[in-house]
């Protein structure tokens, strides 16, 4: 097939274009810098730009829906814009295109609504209830996505929604680096103990995974999936797995959740009036994230996708040890 992946600019963007590409598909991607990929055929342009946007899709057969405006703070209208008004604009571009394949890539948070979830499956995207406008906006968004599920109809585009869960990998600027810079400098607690329990995604798994959910487009399309390792460790034990893999110390000292859920609070406040040049050190959404159980029953999305994880958390972790130790 002829695929379009937009954001392949980004480490799970990047990683999905790659396996594409081995696998033999024609790979364009869409993304505001050069996506880096091999074999792939880049195209300049924002998913906001109807122009850009119709350039891209003219002739593909297949799209995978990366790129978002990903973020713990910022205003609300830029998540509008990009993470609902350009899934928008690319739906109705490859419904005009006649895409017969959409994989809209999504994440747990929008049906997290600030409680544990432990051993469940893909529950119903809930924009109302998801904590903070990124996984407010990436709730719409699913829901746009699987609303224009054609999949039933001949010619029609079959839609199917995944939702990786906490990718990383060597490479990662969003989870990785940022663990390591703030327990470098001694800004990284552990809230109440670290135990909450959680499941997370090597990114070489997460690629598979979203190019199964490709494959198996037609066949289980108008449904979502939740993507993790199905290897549910505590907070402290994956902070623990990246530090040492970083050559950086683990945190060890621990502040109360409540209080975390407090300060968060009051750091978005600051944010909106005084916004830093990083992620803030600590939102509500994350302290709920770091301190409550999040882990999902996979038999259905492996069962339905024939996809099951290649790469161990342990294995993940010697690979970002050896990645580290490369860099010197």
């Amino acid at each position: 097939m002829t695929v379009l992946v937009t954001g392949a600019s980004g480490l799970l963007g990047g990683a999905v274009a790659r396996v594409l590409v081995e696998r033999g598909h024609a790979v364009r991607t869409l993304q505001r810098r050069p996506s880096g990929v091999a074999g792939a055929h880049d195209v300049a342009g924002s998913i906001t730009d109807p122009t850009a946007v119709a350039a891209a899709v003219d002739g593909v057969d297949a799209v995978v829906h990366l790129a978002a405006r990903v973020s713990l703070a910022g205003p609300a209208q830029e998540f509008d814009t990009v993470n609902i008004g350009g899934t928008t604009v690319l739906l109705d571009a490859a419904e005009r295109a006649g895409v017969t394949g959409f994989v809209q890539v999504s994440s747990p948070s929008v049906a997290h609504g600030g409680s544990s979830l432990v051993g469940v499956g893909a529950e119903p995207a809930d924009p109302a209830h998801a904590r903070g406008d990124y996984a407010r906006t990436k709730a719409a968004a699913e829901l746009l996505a699987l609303d224009r599920d054609r999949g039933d109809l001949p010619g029609g585009m079959s839609v199917v929604a995944v939702r990786p869960h906490l990718v990383w990998g060597p490479g990662d600027t969003q989870l990785v680096e940022r663990v390591l810079d703030r327990a470098a400098r001694g800004r990284l607690p552990l809230l109440d103990h670290g135990g909450a329990l959680i499941d997370t995604l090597y990114v070489d798994n997460a690629a598979d995974g979203i190019a199964a959910a490709l494959d198996r487009a037609p066949d289980v399309h108008g449904r979502a999936y939740v993507l993790t390792n199905g290897e549910p460790r505590t907070v402290a034990d994956l902070l623990t797995g990246i530090c040492r893999a970083g050559g950086v110390r683990p945190p060890a000292w621990r502040v109360p959740a409540g209080l975390a859920r407090t300060a968060g609070g009051l750091v978005e406040a600051v944010w909106r009036l005084r916004p830093g040049t990083d992620e803030p050190p600590m939102t509500r959404f994350l302290a709920e994230q770091l301190s409550t159980a999040h882990w999902f029953d996979q038999r259905a999305t492996r069962a339905d996708l024939g996809w099951t994880p290649a790469v161990s958390l342990d294995e993940g972790f010697a690979r970002l040890a050896a990645h580290y130790r490369a860099r010197g």
